[in-house]
């Protein structure tokens, strides 16, 4: 009788198991789509894929990269117009493709990507919304390992030095929890930006209107990107 019990107790858990793995691919299987202008620059000059990652090389001499997470359940491309911007600016960007579009299932990407190019000698790393926390997480623990942290639509999570951070976010953004941003030195309001257009991917659930366009969102980000990483030269 017990044995039976306890054969029923595990295929009760089984089960259970079995229904939040379904329920959980279900939920990760409805993500944002890049849109046609993202998926464009794939064609563009200097941009590759290569294991799990797209690379954005720009023309010339460069020692300077940046490591990019996605945010949740974002299509990893939508982020290449803002980091083409940087790439034409002469950085190297490389965007982590993570499994199942969730930065925490590979919050380690920028080890494996920085010890892929010895050739550059100044390392950001970055991400968008919940790509950005998992960054800023990887920051915390490799704190000789990189310039400074680049955070779209996120805050620091993790012991990072403020000074060695840049926080960006738009006045319109209704997704990212304000209450846990440190007010530090870097911290920067994009005005009339919100949060999903950092990305090509469409409206986002929670977030408000933006009253200027993704174009000038990106634009604006991508100068302050620059600005932060030239002051640090």
């Amino acid at each position: 009788m017990k044995k039976k019990k306890g054969l029923r107790v595990l295929l009760c858990a089984a089960i259970a198991v079995a229904v939040l793995l379904a329920a959980f691919l279900i939920y990760a299987g409805s993500y944002y789509h890049a849109d046609e202008t993202a998926l464009a620059v794939l064609d563009a000059p200097g941009v590759t894929q290569t294991d799990g990652t797209i690379v954005l090389t720009p023309e010339g001499a460069c020692d300077t990269g940046l490591v990019f997470y996605p945010g949740g359940k974002v299509q990893a491309e939508a982020y290449l117009p803002l980091l083409q911007r940087l790439q034409k600016a002469g950085i190297q960007c490389v965007l982590v493709k993570m499994p199942l579009r969730f930065a925490f299932f590979n919050a380690n990407a920028a080890s494996t990507v920085i010890a892929r190019y010895p050739n550059i000698q100044h390392w950001y790393v970055g991400g968008h919304s919940l790509g950005g926390a998992m960054a800023s997480s990887w920051a915390a623990k490799h704190p000789d390992d990189f310039d400074g942290l680049v955070l779209l639509g996120a805050y620091v999570y993790g012991d990072v030095p403020a000074e060695k951070s840049l926080v960006l976010y738009g006045t319109e953004d209704g997704v990212l929890s304000r209450d846990k941003l440190s007010g530090g030195p870097n911290e920067q309001v994009i005005p009339g930006g919100n949060h999903a257009q950092f990305g090509n991917y469409g409206a986002q659930k929670g977030d408000r209107t933006a009253t200027i366009t993704s174009a000038a969102q990106q634009d604006a980000a991508a100068a302050r990107i620059l600005d932060f990483i030239h002051a640090k030269k």
